[in-house]
């Protein structure tokens, strides 16, 4: 239990790790989503679709995105929750996310719920395929999902522990009954937890899984070099192949932010994240840039459960001595907003209120630092995968109220067994985009088993908390009451210091035609290149 007037719990449990950060300023490599725009907006809890007649085979061109590679192409054992924009090149699920973070079907046409919430029911489309040709049948989905929870290497096994059984009722229905009442499962089925694999491929060789993806997604892998390059085609089985304009696909890694705009321009990509700091050089090449609204925020990740952190008025110290605007303006160049919560304004979990906690306060950080016994200052270590920009702003932040970070670098390929599965570092400079559903996204960053939570600690009110959102129907009109008590709880009781948003900024050449603004996971549908 927290100690009388502060905000976070003491003490620590254990877990398993988290996906790494991006490397700063771009964004992080987890995918939350959150949850439906607006106060107004809802995920219906029944919803039809029908297949795509539109669209064509044209995109005679290559879309060439400079994004990045996944950690794995198998959704169960890949480490970073970013890898969700590439796995769903690959991979489909029985629902997707619509551009406003709204769940719509996908190899399921349509779902309904019982009236307790306990059961849901996805029928699936007719005639589906896996990219090797087999039926996507309602046993394939059942098997995919049971190995999601059940897999002993399984990644995204915490989000389906709520799921009791699955039942293949008929070749194209398929029913998840649930432990407890919990009607985001339409939502968390859209990102990487919902990915149908092929059984196929898993109960032959899992393992090779990791560098040749079985999935039914809108395209198939066709070449891939580790950390270089993956070669995907346009997959004419594709549930919705009629809306795929684009048949040639290049992946590659995150372009260095100095070289980007030389890139773009030269033609080795024609679509490439950019950082804040090069919109100004992509607009003088030429070159089109979109600010596309996203779920990321920067954050500081703080282990309660390592000194100095361990007393409540150190980690409290720092909400109140980090310039959130600052940061904002000089890491990201003003690109997003400075913030105190996960969810970004316009999303039901967003509440207006929060946003004036703990403001920009160098003296009342000193104050909680004296309180704590650290009135001639404190030493600390600030972990990062790249020690410029961010962590540089932060350690200067934090000598203004006495506290002296040495700033230690980490690298990416080791950071998620350091940071987040030996749980080795008490404060680390992350980014975190959401998970496809609130709860879920919640269960990651502050609960027991939270991949984001070092500390392992949760406060029972925001345990109660979430159990409510979990039985509100996302159509209830209280749903966004009852999810903002939740953020509230979340902000007051935990210690994670969220510092400001972080759009999506792809820069793209004349010859690509507009991105969709997908607020979660980029998706190409309609894109050409001439």
């Amino acid at each position: 239990m927290p100690k009388s007037g502060t905000p976070f719990p003491s003490g620590a449990s254990a877990d398993a790790g988290a996906p790494p950060p991006a490397r700063l300023p771009a964004p992080g490599r987890r995918a939350f989503l959150g949850m439906s725009l607006g106060a107004g907006a809802a995920l219906a809890l029944s919803a039809c679709g029908g297949e795509s007649t539109a669209g064509g085979a044209g995109g005679g061109g290559v879309l060439k995105w400079g994004w990045d590679l996944p950690t794995s192409w198998d959704p169960v054992t890949s480490s970073a929750g970013w890898d969700v924009h590439s796995l769903s090149l690959v991979y489909a699920g029985l629902t997707k996310l619509d551009e406003k973070g709204e769940a719509v079907p996908a190899l399921a046409r349509s779902w309904t719920y019982n009236g307790e919430g306990t059961v849901v029911t996805f029928t699936l489309r007719k005639n589906l395929k896996f990219s090797d040709g087999s039926p996507v049948d309602a046993t394939a989905v059942k098997k995919s999902i049971e190995r999601g929870r059940d897999y002993k290497k399984s990644l995204i096994a915490a989000q389906l522990i709520g799921v009791k059984t699955v039942t293949a009722v008929d070749e194209h229905t398929v029913e998840l009954h649930l432990k407890e009442p919990d009607f985001q499962i339409p939502a968390l089925l859209a990102g990487k937890t919902g990915m149908v694999v092929n059984p196929k491929a898993f109960e032959k060789n899992a393992a090779r899984l990791a560098t040749k993806p079985a999935g039914a997604g809108p395209y198939t892998l066709a070449s891939y070099v580790e950390n270089s390059k993956a070669v995907l085609r346009a997959n004419p089985a594709y549930w919705d192949a009629g809306h795929i304009t684009t048949q040639n696909f290049e992946l590659y890694p995150l372009p260095e932010p100095s070289t980007v705009v030389a890139s773009l321009k030269s033609g080795q990509y024609n679509v490439a994240q950019i950082p804040g700091s090069q919109v100004k050089a992509a607009k003088a090449a030429g070159l089109k840039v979109q600010v596309i609204p996203s779920m990321v925020v920067a954050v500081l990740d703080v282990h309660i459960g390592r000194e100095p952190f361990t007393d409540p008025d150190v980690a409290l110290a720092l909400k109140y001595a980090v310039d959130r605007e600052e940061l904002l303006q000089t890491a990201s160049f003003g690109y997003g907003q400075a913030t105190r919560q996960p969810f970004p304004h316009g999303y039901a979990g967003h509440d207006e209120a929060l946003d004036k906690l703990f403001p920009y306060d160098p003296g009342k950080a000193r104050e909680l630092l004296a309180k704590a016994g650290h009135a001639d200052g404190l030493k600390i270590t600030l972990s990062a995968q790249n020690g410029e920009g961010v962590p540089e702003l932060i350690q200067a932040q934090l000598k203004k109220v006495g506290i002296t970070a040495e700033i230690e670098t980490i690298p990416a390929d080791q950071s998620t067994q350091i940071v987040y599965i030996q749980r080795a570092k008490a404060l680390y400079v992350d980014q975190f985009a959401g998970r496809d559903s609130a709860v879920q996204g919640f269960q990651v960053l502050f609960g027991k088993e939270g991949l984001m939570n070092p500390g392992r600690t949760v406060a029972p009110e925001l345990e109660k908390a979430l159990d409510a959102v979990r039985r509100t129907p996302l159509d209830d009109p209280k749903y966004p009451e009852v999810l903002q008590k939740a953020t509230g709880i979340a902000v007051r009781t935990m210690p994670n210091v969220f510092l400001y948003t972080v759009p999506r900024i792809l820069a793209r050449s004349p010859k690509v035609s507009e991105i969709p603004s997908y607020t979660v996971v980029q998706r190409f549908e309609g894109v050409t290149v001439s």
